[in-house]
């Protein structure tokens, strides 16, 4: 299927009311097996098949049936205008999905915001997940502390600079990679014409509460990676990750930032395949 943008359009689906009304969300769908969720970080332009492109095939390939949703607000998914989203929000996405597509068991594989919904998801509906693959997660810091990150603080810059298009998006991405290099022109094509047609919650502050508090009551086993070049979420994350869950390991990455599903695809793939094969 084709989209008017430059990310190839999956499936949709009516999903149950969010923030007062009804959503639908778009998301792609690949293998069979047991259900692998992809959720996307946050940034202007965002989408599952942007962040992920070059994961899923691989997971699908090794036996699982890979869904790779745009959350509420963001790609091809419906962007309600609200005054805020927050994570309550960007759970209830996700929960309608699971509940529309009869899912049962998954794993949340979340980078960033992604992985602060996969948390949020785990910790409101534990009896729908069966493990958590997170890329330096959102949710264990304070706001405050996130705002002072370089990568953060430049975004924010960049979207009241009055930049647009390609200019404002490579502008706020250079940062976000160990390697800018790996910047390339699909990223940005695929990202700045969906960007402009994002809503201003989905560009202001996301409200996501500190969670490091609650990760004791998680239940599932919890596998992560943080780049420790990450100039958007602080890399002493993994130790509160490590520290608060029961179960959990992470795999620190040097030369890498924010991205290491990019970065480092062929490790990344194959490491998480590992894990869910093996444990």
């Amino acid at each position: 299927m084709t989209s008017p943008f430059s990310i190839p359009e999956g499936h949709y689906v009516d999903i149950a009311p969010v923030a007062g009304a009804a959503q639908r969300v778009h998301y792609h769908d690949q293998g069979s097996g047991e259900v692998v969720i992809f959720l996307h970080g946050a940034g202007g332009g965002a989408s599952g098949y942007s962040n992920f492109k070059g994961n899923y095939p691989a997971f699908a390939a090794a036996g699982f049936r890979t869904i790779v949703p745009d959350l509420l607000g963001y790609g091809l998914s419906s962007k309600p205008d609200i005054p805020q989203y927050d994570l309550d929000f960007f759970v209830a996405g996700v929960k309608g999905l699971v509940d529309a597509l009869g899912l049962k068991k998954v794993t949340l594989l979340g980078n960033s915001l992604g992985g602060a919904v996969a948390l949020g998801y785990a910790l409101a509906h534990p009896e729908d997940v069966s493990r958590l693959i997170l890329m330096a997660p959102g949710g264990v810091e304070d706001l405050d502390t996130y705002l002072a990150m370089p990568g953060v603080a430049n975004m924010f810059k960049v979207y009241q600079s009055g930049k647009t298009g390609a200019e404002a998006m490579r502008a706020v991405m250079n940062m976000q990679l160990f390697d800018s290099s790996l910047l390339t022109d699909d990223i940005i094509n695929e990202r700045a014409p969906i960007a402009a047609t994002q809503t201003q919650a989905a560009r202001s502050i996301l409200k996501v509460r500190n969670m490091t508090t609650e990760l004791h009551a998680l239940r599932c086993p919890v596998f992560g990676f943080w780049g420790v070049n990450d100039q958007f979420n602080p890399v002493g994350g993994a130790m509160k990750v490590v520290d608060n869950c029961p179960q959990a390991r992470m795999i620190l990455v040097n030369q890498c930032g924010h991205w290491v599903q990019v970065e480092h695809r062929d490790m990344f793939n194959r490491a998480c395949i590992d894990f869910l094969q093996k444990g």
